[in-house]
């Protein structure tokens, strides 16, 4: 049987796999896992590109053309920020707030299709066990949805 970790990449990369080809079924953008990512960290404030690239770990440049991809589908909306000239802030619009809530329906979806694979108590089990580890490992600062490539 394989390790733990390797366990939980492979069942994170399939059911983002189900996910993604969902999105594909119902005539959505072609959105990436990167995107999701940007959602995620947008959902509760503004951010500049330079932000985004920090926290997705890639270049200014990579976050720039996320957000250029974002912004031509209406996701995501740019302002001038207050200070700095050079640099914008980055918010998500109606359109991308809906997609958001239709995204954690969509996982909703997916979880509980697991719990009909493994058993709703299994499956919280595992819930339980991963948030102790998390808080074991991270205490109460935990770090929030990163990629891991």
């Amino acid at each position: 049987m394989e390790p733990v970790p390797m366990l939980l990449a492979m069942t994170y990369r399939a059911m983002g796999d189900q996910f993604h080809d969902r999105l594909r079924q119902i005539g959505l953008e072609p959105l990436r896992p990167a995107h999701g990512y940007v959602f995620r960290f947008l959902k509760e404030k503004r951010a500049t590109t330079v932000d985004i690239g920090q926290h997705l770990g890639v270049t200014k440049q990579a976050a720039a053309k996320i957000v250029n991809e974002l912004d031509d589908w209406g996701y995501v909306l740019r302002e001038p920020h207050p200070t700095d000239k050079r640099a914008q802030y980055v918010t998500l619009t109606t359109k991308g707030r809906d997609y958001l809530k239709f995204a954690d329906n969509l996982w909703s979806d997916l979880e509980g299709e697991m719990a009909e694979a493994i058993g709703e108590d299994t499956l919280a089990t595992i819930r339980q066990g991963l948030a102790a580890y998390l808080q074991h490992v991270h205490g109460e600062d935990q770090p929030g949805l990163r990629p891991v490539w």
